[in-house]
């Protein structure tokens, strides 16, 4: 069983920044991707990025390139989400995701990751 514990959301004004935390604890040993995904009232939760597990490659949805960077931790316990230059459009609740081998696809597809935190708020003003 894998559980995963999203921290560092919060309220910031449009051009701030915040950086979210995913610690990571059980069984990650069969992990292929790590992801941060966004969900705002009405809307369909969405991918913002995602990281191979082993490092490396890293995906991005087209509205946060060069503003968002995602990243782990060298002992792969803790993936981060450093998200620059906030806009009102980035409010919404944030979640951690983990995909584990065998699942495939794009990396955007929620329904590939079964394990997922509860989500940390994210609040842009403007």
């Amino acid at each position: 069983q894998t559980q995963l514990t999203e921290s560092g959301g919060g309220s910031v004004q449009a051009g701030g920044s915040l950086r979210l935390s995913c610690a990571t604890s059980g069984d990650t040993y069969n992990t292929n991707s790590m992801a941060w995904f966004r969900q705002a009232p009405g809307r369909e939760r969405e991918g913002v990025a995602a990281i191979f597990y082993g490092g490396g490659s890293t995906w991005y949805a087209d509205s946060v390139k060069g503003r968002f960077s995602i990243s782990q931790d060298d002992a792969k316990t803790t993936v981060y989400l450093q998200m620059n230059s906030l806009k009102p459009e980035d409010t919404a609740m944030y979640y951690c995701a983990r995909r584990r081998r065998g699942y495939g696809g794009v990396w955007y597809a929620h329904s590939t990751y079964k394990d997922w935190g509860q989500g940390t708020q994210v609040t842009v003003s403007s």
